[in-house]
């Protein structure tokens, strides 16, 4: 069989990998803080007795693409976005860290503050706890304080501060839960430069245009190299036909 048809599988299989992370980038496009991905790939010459007439694709990587998205006011006293370069550090049941740029905050019915998703922001001395009938207010800083809706409304108590970090990207990986952790496990340093944007969020970085576009360009790419393979096939039976009639 010609070699032509495993070149092309090659190509369609990784195509259809790429048609699969697009999608999922688009159902992602007005997820908070959602970061796009896009798959790498390079051709690899296939090594033989014969001359290096023919390469096959492989999955170089999957890249995450750290781009900010857009800043949507809402002016919620619990949406925060972060301001350049930086993540909210989470508390995770098993005690780790993660990393996420999604600020849309909340507090449970045990006072913690947490993400929507249910994780525990991380504090600098652990879990933040939110006493009932309080205003929140979240700073620039991460630095989260209360005043009471009744009594003394002049005073002002801070609960702690959100952790903040700004580890380099090249070390971050994205876990199947959509956060981001470091890849040696270790939780990353708090960085003093990172800061908030109260009552704002930050949308996905996905560009549905080009994510559309992309799409309909990798339908056009699997289409061709599924007809590399029937061509590649009627070839193989037209040489066998003549072979048959040569002998």
């Amino acid at each position: 069989m010609d070699r032509l048809i495993y070149t092309a599988m090659t190509g369609a299989k990784h195509v259809f990998m790429q048609q699969a992370g697009n999608a999922n980038n688009l159902a992602n496009a007005s997820t908070i803080g959602f970061k796009a991905q896009e798959h790498r790939f390079r051709a690899v010459p296939v090594q033989s007795e014969g001359l290096p007439t023919r390469a096959f694709t492989v999955d170089a990587s999957v890249a995450d693409v750290f781009d900010e998205g857009p800043l949507m006011f809402t002016g919620n006293d619990l949406d925060v976005a972060v301001k350049g370069k930086g993540w909210i550090a989470l508390q995770l049941p098993d005690g780790s860290e993660a990393y996420t740029r999604a600020g849309g905050l909340m507090v449970d019915a045990a006072g913690l503050l947490q993400t929507k998703t249910g994780y525990n922001v991380q504090g600098d001395g652990g879990a933040i706890n939110i006493p009932p009938d309080n205003n929140i207010t979240i700073g620039f800083d991460g630095t989260v304080s209360v005043v009471a809706n009744f009594g003394n409304q002049n005073n002002v108590n801070i609960l702690g501060r959100i952790k903040l970090v700004n580890p380099p990207e090249e070390n971050l990986v994205r876990g199947g839960d959509g956060l981001f952790r470091l890849r040696d496990g270790q939780p990353a340093p708090a960085d003093e430069n990172v800061n908030l944007t109260p009552g704002t969020l930050e949308g996905s970085n996905v560009n549905v245009t080009d994510a559309m576009v992309n799409l309909i360009s990798l339908a056009r790419q699997f289409e061709m190299q599924m007809q590399m393979m029937q061509k590649a096939d009627a070839n193989a039976q037209r040489a066998d036909q003549l072979l048959s009639i040569a002998g």
